[in-house]
């Protein structure tokens, strides 16, 4: 066996160190950009299949659907769209990890398959804040979104004797994916400030957000310790974020602790615009991960153009219509769509069977992708 040399070995594990430091440190800027520069415009929605109504529903080993993602994700093809976010959820890695690490695996696999790179969303703020494992309710008729869980729920968010739970779900799905290639980016936290409007907010801790500006960091270098070559974010959704001395402490921690910028915007394509300015003034990649509510002024014809000319990710809310229901406003909470539908659908592109909801939009899809005509 060869010998080491005493100076070169402490040399050589001071390299390793110092790689391992950096690995464990935010992008820099030039890192970022060098990523960023080497993928296709990226255009895709929030997915989930039609047929399940949350993100325990899409996962769980009973209603695992491979077969209508395949179909699902073939239709994204058709449209041109290169990603897709993807909510997980804490409870199906402590339910059974090994079986949720393989179900995973299979949608990358798909995903793959259609030229698809997902972003995994790990945790998220919105919606039902009692999430059980199990078989879950069917739709609340003409109600948007009336199934949707958050991952973790107020019981686990606010017992810290949880927190060891998280820090194991966050390192072992990272862990086992964070050098896969087929996986385009991780999205620590879906609008971790968002307290809920009705039915939903008197139900939600009264120290929420204070909960998670502090576990948020957490979740950061959570996710760092295990290496990934992919970029992690967590979008600001709400507020002014146009200069430092603006933003609110989770801003602050999103912004400052992302290596691609990420935000949400529901609104008219001049406020959409504005967002981009002002997030284009800390000069990293800029992902739009939510977008998209027709009767609101957030249109596909209105927004791809704008996110085009500045090569912003553009990432809309729903591709197929189904359990979720989210082709119905949010005002469905108040004003149930039970004896008509809305005079127009909020989010969505697809009927089930694969039709457009409006032609227009898939051809415009189409041509700004560069992709090619339907076959069929």
């Amino acid at each position: 066996m060869r010998s080491w040399n005493a100076p070169f070995l402490v040399m050589a594990l001071a390299v390793a160190s110092a790689l391992l430091e950096a690995q464990d440190q935010r992008w820099s800027e030039p890192r970022a950009n060098a990523w960023y520069q080497q993928q296709p415009w990226l255009v895709g929605s929030n997915f989930i299949p039609a047929n399940a109504i949350n993100e325990l529903e899409m996962w769980q080993a009973d209603t695992f659907d491979p077969a209508e993602i395949d179909k699902e994700l073939g239709w994204a093809q058709d449209l041109g769209m290169k990603t897709m976010r993807v909510f997980l959820h804490d409870l199906l890695w402590q339910q059974d990890s090994r079986g949720f690490t393989q179900r995973i695996d299979r949608f990358l696999t798909i995903s793959a398959k259609h030229h698809i790179r997902p972003i995994f969303v790990l945790f998220d703020s919105c919606w039902d804040p009692y999430p059980k494992l199990g078989p879950q309710r069917p739709p609340i008729p003409g109600v948007h979104n009336s199934g949707w869980l958050q991952s973790p729920g107020a019981t686990a968010l606010t017992d810290p004797s949880q927190y060891p739970r998280f820090r194991t779900y966050v390192q072992g799905v990272v862990g086992a994916f964070g050098n896969d290639p087929r996986i385009l980016a991780w999205d620590l936290w879906n609008e971790p400030n968002n307290t809920n409007g009705e039915p939903y907010r008197k139900l939600e801790p009264s120290n929420k957000v204070e909960l998670i500006v502090a576990l948020l960091p957490q979740v950061f270098a959570w996710a760092r310790s295990a290496h990934p070559i992919q970029p992690l974010t967590s979008g600001v959704w709400e507020g002014d974020y146009s200069s430092p001395d603006k933003l609110n402490a989770m801003q602050r921690i999103q912004l400052e602790n992302s290596d691609v910028l990420s935000f949400h915007t529901y609104d008219w394509p001049e406020v959409f615009e504005q967002h981009v300015e002002w997030l284009e003034r800390y000069h990293r990649p800029i992902l739009c991960t939510e977008f998209m509510a027709r009767s609101v002024g957030s249109t596909f014809d209105a927004i791809l153009p704008i996110a085009k000319k500045h090569r912003v990710a553009a990432i809309n809310w729903g591709l197929v219509v189904g359990k979720t229901q989210t082709n119905l406003p949010w005002e469905s909470w108040q004003h149930p769509y039970i004896l008509a539908p809305p005079p127009v659908w909020f989010h969505e592109v697809l009927y089930p069977d694969g039709r457009a909801y409006r032609e227009k939009e898939a051809r415009l899809l189409r041509e700004l992708t560069g992709a090619a005509p339907e076959a069929h």
